[in-house]
């Protein structure tokens, strides 16, 4: 079964129209996780191109990720040459919030769409406060790491919530708007620890926790055992989902 993550995002993408034979652009495409989601969208007929600006991160995009329909592209997505052609669709998840200017990277991003291109972003959002009717100690301290780090490193973390307005300043028609929180109980988990490892290099070197005090290869079992204990739920972060078509 997909995580909880992976899920709110292929409902997004399907309900945003990513469709069979459609040939869709992964901004910030990162480790390649998403643009596998959109393979499996577009089918046999369609293409994915992914672009990001990471060459690490890429590499293990193109290591991990055999597929044909897909190509990894480095480079920065504001500025992708014509060479790239053109797209139905240009998707991605916790980019803009690393934007220093949001609206200027959806303009940008809209050149390489087709009339009617369609934009679909996810975007995390800091604002609402972890909810439990328990306190989770522990959880609330592995959500402050990830984004202390973000912000550390220049992130809006109030993206979600100025996701609707940066597509539309941008020009686009925005169609639809939606949060959805992750929820855990003792029997749904998310896998932070994965998302800890991966973020590891950016903690370290923001200095905001230690591989002591992370203890990722036991933060998983901490973070059930915790909400077991408790029998909470816990709802620790939104998310944000928007999509939009650029005008006739």
């Amino acid at each position: 079964m997909a995580d909880l993550a992976t899920a709110v995002t292929e409902r997004l993408l399907i309900d945003a129209g990513i469709r069979e034979g459609m040939r869709v652009l992964d901004v910030g495409c990162g480790r390649g996780l998403v643009s596998l989601l959109l393979a499996r969208l577009v089918g046999a007929r369609g293409q994915v191109v992914g672009v990001d600006i990471d060459s690490r991160s890429l590499a293990v995009a193109r290591e991990t990720v055999q597929d044909a329909r897909i190509t990894f592209v480095e480079g920065d997505f504001r500025s992708l040459s014509s060479e790239h052609g053109l797209f139905d669709a240009a998707v991605g998840r916790r980019v803009l919030m690393y934007q220093p200017d949001a609206v200027e990277a959806l303009r940008g991003l809209a050149r390489v769409l087709r009339p009617r291109g369609l934009m679909a972003f996810q975007e995390h959002d800091s604002t609402v406060a972890p909810t439990s009717l328990t306190p989770l100690p522990l959880h609330e301290k592995v959500r402050a790491w990830m984004w202390r780090t973000v912000e550390r490193e220049g992130g809006n973390v109030h993206m979600g919530f100025g996701l609707a307005s940066a597509l539309t300043r941008a020009g686009l028609t925005v169609e639809q708007v939606r949060a959805e929180a992750i929820v855990q109980t003792p029997a749904m988990h998310h896998p932070v620890g994965a998302i800890l490892r991966a973020m590891l290099p950016r903690i370290l070197e923001r200095g905001v926790a230690t591989e002591e005090e992370l203890g990722i290869d036991t933060i998983d079992a901490r973070l059930i055992e915790e909400r077991t204990q408790a029998d909470a739920t816990y709802i620790g972060e939104m998310v944000f989902g928007a999509w939009a078509r650029l005008p006739r």
